[in-house]
């Protein structure tokens, strides 16, 4: 406890003296496709970078976390740095994905690839096919938070209650320390946002939940199936939206207002209330991984379920703002 209070602090204080620094020089323009409409900082992630780092440098130090997983962990440093010049220069999308297939392959290489996944009435234990996924699963993460920090709050409560519904079911003191790092930062970034977090932030918390994803999986503390349950407002959003947009024909690659939550907010709804609204949907899904873990109901079954509530919602949100062709 005393940890968390100590990085929550100092998550917090960092992010206050980030926006101080940054006020002038780094600020997000708004522009047709933003969500904002007031010039605003951006970088605050390099306030969560730092308090995680330091946290998980103390777990090791302290021996309270798995040698093979703190560093596998720590290669996200690579991606943090490549990810705040590009928040700071705007680079060019090569020299990132460089430094994200190597991060993904650091990690991967200490934590044993992904070793089983287990569906219930059968397993997956091709290593070819598993290091595959791990591979894609984690560059999508990486990318998908990303994509999904488009609005006050959204990515950094995201992966506030990830973290917290995580350590619910595994009592793991990385978790907590990586739960007050994002903790610090989110009352800046809550409606109206005083500062962003940038890519710094959004992909560092994408690399970082999909590792411990295959970690935990991989020490049989959580399945991936319940991890991608408990993580699948987020990937379903990004993974819909960018299948529609590519059978549009259109520029995956140019920014957008075309996810879900966007379309809420242009219906009408303020940001805190889209937030406030996904995080209810993250709680019936916390329900559902319970259910799975507790009552012995078949994850997969929970899974399916849950893709179809997913797409239903999906389906409301465009008769109320429908997905548009550019």
């Amino acid at each position: 406890m005393i940890l968390f209070l100590i990085i929550l602090t100092a998550s917090f204080s960092l992010t206050f003296l980030v926006k101080v620094i940054t006020k002038k020089k780094l600020l997000d323009i708004p522009n047709e496709r933003s969500s904002h409409v007031t010039p605003t900082p951006r970088g605050g992630g390099l306030a969560i970078a730092i308090s995680w780092f330091a946290g998980i440098i103390y777990l090791k130090i302290t021996g309270n976390i798995d040698e093979n997983l703190f560093y596998a962990l720590i290669s996200g440093v690579l991606i943090s740095s490549i990810s705040f010049l590009d928040d700071i220069y705007t680079l060019k999308s090569l020299p990132r994905i460089i430094i994200h297939v190597i991060s993904t392959i650091i990690a991967l290489y200490f934590i044993g690839g992904l070793n089983k996944i287990d569906l219930g009435f059968f397993s997956i234990e091709n290593k070819i096919i598993l290091n595959i996924l791990a591979f894609v699963g984690i560059i999508w993460f990486i990318n998908l938070f990303n994509f999904i920090d488009g609005i006050d709050g959204h990515s950094s409560s995201g992966a506030l209650f990830i973290s917290l519904a995580l350590f619910f079911f595994i009592k793991d003191t990385v978790l907590l320390t990586l739960a007050a790092s994002v903790l610090g930062f989110l009352p800046w970034n809550w409606q109206k946002a005083k500062i962003f977090m940038g890519d710094i932030g959004s992909t560092l918390l994408g690399f970082t939940i999909a590792v411990l994803l295959i970690y935990y999986n991989n020490n049989e503390q959580f399945s991936i199936v319940n991890g991608l349950i408990i993580t699948a407002v987020f990937w379903f959003d990004a993974t819909f939206t960018l299948i529609r947009r590519f059978l549009n024909k259109e520029n995956i690659g140019q920014a957008h207002r075309k996810h879900a939550y966007q379309r809420i907010v242009q219906y009408g709804f303020s940001h805190q209330k889209t937030v406030l609204l996904v995080a209810f949907i993250n709680l019936l899904l916390f329900s559902l991984v319970y259910f799975s873990i507790y009552m012995e109901i078949n994850n997969i079954a929970l899974l399916t379920m849950t893709i179809l509530l997913l797409f239903s919602i999906y389906k409301l949100v465009d008769n109320k703002t429908p997905f548009k062709v550019d």
